[in-house]
């Protein structure tokens, strides 16, 4: 058999009628084509998924988190393209299918609403990278450490060492504090309140010497001691005192109230509490002494 018989052969063989949908036929050649598209395609995308990861990791452009869903992204998008160049190749109409389908798909659509809102809030917090695992947060009057970002969820731990999983679109769509976006820097206040009998310069000097003794200061910044009021018992003073961890706000919080509670009874300052005074004009007076001495009668 020469290189034409077998030629002829192929061609033949390559044209044999499998299947017939309507008027698409469905022929071995076809198939094969199909076949070689999809294997091509398997083999492109994991091929990208390994490349892209590796590049992510050596140029420092993504976190964990990047590196980790961007290239299952581009795995996804490969694949779909190589599904619908095959639908093509054996003669099937997208559109017509995507016609046939709209109800379905009015109602899928409806049901994932929420997950591909998610999706592609997690796309934007990976693109602008506002948001990184090991940031300190405040969502939803609840403060948090980012573990990790996924593509549709970010998991978080709390102060109380629960895990939380947080639908990406609360960060996108909702205001977030980050405490730590730009760097670590943070301020821990304390409040307290003095009698109005004591001496505020030397309240001051105590106050100040505490913001800038406690072991936990941050050396680089300045505390700051600032008289905030007068109150209806107490004149109220508040004590800020630079740190480089937002994450122990309440234990290093108490030691600074404890700090400040020691200075002042040291110094014989006395911390005010609420206190009510009643004056009584000389006719009410008069009438408690009358009610008083006809209960002693």
């Amino acid at each position: 058999m020469n290189f034409g018989e077998v030629l002829a052969w192929l061609k033949r063989v390559s044209g044999a009628e499998i299947l017939l949908i309507g008027d698409r036929r469905i022929t071995v050649g076809s198939l094969f084509l199909v076949a070689l598209i999809l294997t091509a395609t398997a083999l492109l995308s994991r091929l990208a998924r390994k490349r892209l990861g590796r590049v992510l990791e050596r140029s420092g452009f993504g976190d964990k988190a990047a590196a980790g869903v961007l290239p299952r992204l581009a795995h996804v998008v490969i694949l779909v393209i190589g599904v619908v160049m095959a639908l093509q190749v054996i003669g099937i109409d997208l559109s017509t299918l995507f016609a046939a389908g709209a109800v379905f798909a009015v109602g899928l659509g409806f049901a994932m609403q929420n997950i591909m809102q998610n999706f592609v809030s997690g796309i934007i917090l990976l693109a602008e990278r506002s948001i990184k695992p090991g940031d300190v947060l405040e969502v939803e009057k609840t403060v948090v450490r980012v573990q990790r970002i996924g593509i549709r969820s970010t998991l978080v731990r709390t102060r109380s060492d629960e895990e939380l999983i947080v639908p990406n679109s609360i960060f996108v769509q909702g205001t977030v504090k980050n405490f730590t976006l730009s760097d670590n820097a943070y301020y821990i206040g304390a409040e307290v309140g003095v009698s109005y009998g004591s001496d505020m310069r030397r309240v001051r000097e105590v106050l100040e010497t505490v913001a800038r003794g406690v072991g936990f200061k941050d050396s680089g910044r300045e505390s700051a001691v600032q008289m905030s009021g007068f109150g209806s018992s107490s004149v109220n003073w508040a004590v800020w005192v630079p740190v480089n961890d937002p994450w122990t706000e309440r234990r290093l919080r108490s030691g600074l109230n404890e700090a400040i509670w020691n200075a002042l009874a040291e110094a014989g300052i006395t911390i005010s509490f609420p206190q009510l005074d009643v004056h009584l004009d000389p006719g009410a007076l008069e009438s408690l002494r009358n009610v008083s001495g006809v209960r002693n009668a």
